[in-house]
């Protein structure tokens, strides 16, 4: 997983990686001040000047108010005249009762109706309360003892709680604990010489087939490959396994081992990345940072995504797919999955801001998988004949300004390209009508087909757009 430098030219050989982008750096916040037109002066006492001063009239003193006259008390009317001839009334009225007493009725009183009799209770239901009573008195006692006998078998004093058993959920609910549970059997960490030390390199991969053979990253093994250094496989259980290096192929970036002892490992199921669709959920399997056994998750962010690790003739080229899901160094190799627990792809890079000299870039939300569809391929080739192979055309490219697509710098002799219509200086805009912006797209693109396949390239000639056919040839790596 490491950065590298795509500023130069570009063959079906070694084609290079992308620019350099300098790190995010981020600057504290200040503390918040009071401003100084907020702060009373003096703190917290009162100045005596700023007391206002006391009230005063603005017309001077004012004189004193006199009192009111005293008021004279009303006088009771005088008796009203009577005059002559008149007849003189007076309202006749019922006599009064006291303030809250009952009114009288006005004519007849109606009698209270009688109380009706209390009905009595049968004589034979005594008995059968009796026993009922006694029958719950003594259920409640057993009751009672059964959780006191609980209470003090139970820790801390609660009540025992029966543990569940059974899974929580089917077999086939398709969620990340259901994947995790089929496939954790099938990951492995692979541990290998790097750097001089016996167990200087850790990695990730999983069992492809019942024969024993693992499948993991090149770049995870190629040092003890090429020294004949020791190789570990260690299954979920923390079994050892001594493993040895079948055939790789530093152009995909994989690598297939044969593990002895192998009747305890179960193979992966395979599925498809070809079927995949963006925003899908994906697991990702492996041993970030020696962890073993460790699972994450996320969603596929994009799919057929040019990607270039590696410089020179350690440089790969991966047709990617790309995950959110967190990737971090040690997780090279581990399976990357679907939601019916299939491998649809190998955890092999991860995009990074940069890193300190001697440390390697950690997840940042971009991680790239190679497609199992390729990993089928390259492996097939290593288990027939122990090589794998990758196809070319015998150009050399290199990226235009602009990102208008790659111009052919030079056509090897003898090649698909040497016997077809594309000349020096065509600039190749798209393969299989698919566009392409640079030099890393075209080399992708190729590669990603068979060795018997035939590509359409769409080239711009000065003013014209010409369509041309070119075969395949294979090469070893």
């Amino acid at each position: 997983m490491s950065d590298t430098d795509n500023t130069g030219p570009a063959s079906d050989d070694a084609p290079a990686g992308f620019p350099y982008e300098a790190p995010i750096e981020y600057e504290p916040t200040t503390p918040y001040e009071l401003p100084e037109e907020m702060t009373p002066p003096g703190g917290d006492e009162t100045r005596a000047d700023t007391q206002p001063p006391p009230y005063e009239s603005p017309y001077g003193v004012q004189p004193a108010v006199a009192p009111y006259p005293e008021q004279t008390p009303p006088q009771p009317y005088a008796e009203q005249p009577t005059y002559a001839g008149q007849p003189q009334y007076q309202q006749q009225y019922p006599p009064q009762q006291a303030w809250g007493a009952p009114v009288p009725p006005p004519y007849l009183s109606v009698p209270a109706p009688p109380k009706p009799e209390r009905a009595r209770v049968p004589g034979w239901t005594w008995p059968l309360v009796s026993v009922l009573a006694l029958l719950l008195g003594i259920g409640g006692g057993f009751l009672g003892g059964t959780l006191a006998n609980d209470d003090n078998n139970s820790s801390g004093g609660v009540l025992k709680v029966e543990r569940r058993t059974a899974q929580p959920l089917p077999d086939d609910n398709a969620s990340v604990a259901t994947v995790a549970q089929k496939l954790l059997p099938s990951t492995v960490q692979i541990v290998a010489e790097f750097g001089g030390r016996a167990q200087g390199a850790t990695g990730s991969g999983f069992v492809f087939d019942k024969q024993g053979h693992v499948i993991t990253n090149n770049h995870v093994v190629a040092e003890a490959a090429e020294d004949d250094g020791p190789i570990d496989v260690i299954d979920q259980d923390g079994v050892h396994h001594k493993a040895t290096v079948v055939g790789r192929s530093p152009v995909y970036d994989l690598a297939v081992l044969k593990v002895d002892d192998s009747a305890n490992l179960q193979p992966a199921a395979i599925g498809s990345a070809d079927q995949m669709r963006v925003g899908e959920t994906v697991i990702a399997f492996g041993s970030p940072l020696s962890l073993s056994a460790s699972v994450t998750s996320g969603i596929i962010s994009a799919v057929h995504r040019p990607v270039s690790t590696g410089d020179g003739d350690d440089a790969s080229f991966i047709n990617a797919i790309q995950t959110d899901a967190a990737i971090n160094p040690g997780n090279s190799g581990g399976p990357l999955a679907n939601l019916q627990g299939e491998v649809i792809g190998v955890n092999s890079a991860i995009a990074t801001l940069g890193a300190s000299a001697g440390q390697e870039g950690s997840n940042i939300g971009i991680g790239f998988a190679i497609p199992i569809e390729q990993v089928q391929v390259t492996a097939d080739q290593i288990l027939r004949t122990g090589k794998a192979q990758y196809p070319v055309i015998g150009v050399s490219v290199r990226g235009t300004e602009g990102g208008g697509g790659a111009e052919v710098k030079e056509i090897t002799a003898g090649t698909p390209a040497a016997s077809s219509d594309l000349k020096v200086g065509d600039v190749i805009t798209a393969v299989d009508g698919d566009r392409v912006t640079n030099q890393t797209d075209v080399v992708v693109a190729i590669r990603s087909h068979l060795v018997t396949d035939t590509v359409e390239l769409t080239v711009k000639r000065g003013s014209k757009t010409l369509k041309i056919k070119v075969g395949l040839v294979a090469k070893t790596g």
